[in-house]
């Protein structure tokens, strides 16, 4: 399988929980990117970090890095490839999926050690 083109986005982000029943703040939907994901037992939000969030449990200090999309549906092993490369290299990860693309998120201060693992596998950024 050839090596996906890589992107790192220039936000830092902060990923927060909060209760099943609470409502989405306002100046998420108002940020240019966030995540949102709901189950029975708790509300996600990953925004990014100047944006004010009353939550009950805070992680600042990710970075994004893009998988250049769209990605089809058919494609396998993409996740898989690179969180395998970033385990190898004890980065732990928080990963996010949309309809055209992944993102995985490394702490700010495994971005580095992310990037030459990454690099050193044949991954290729922009």
């Amino acid at each position: 399988m050839s090596k996906q083109t890589l992107q790192i986005l220039q936000q830092d982000f902060t990923i927060h929980s909060l209760d099943s029943d609470d409502g989405i703040p306002a100046s998420v939907l108002k940020s240019d990117i966030f995540f949102i994901a709901k189950t029975a037992e708790e509300l996600s939000i990953v925004c990014p970090s100047h944006v004010s969030v009353q939550s009950f449990a805070a992680e600042p200090y990710w970075r994004a890095i893009e998988i250049i999309g769209p990605l089809g549906f058919s494609l396998t092993g993409i996740m898989s490839n690179i969180s395998g490369v970033l385990a190898s290299a004890n980065v732990s990860i928080f990963s996010i999926s949309t309809y055209d693309t992944d993102y995985i998120l490394v702490k700010e201060q495994q971005l580095n050690n992310a990037i030459q693992a990454l690099k050193k596998d044949g991954y290729l950024f922009v």
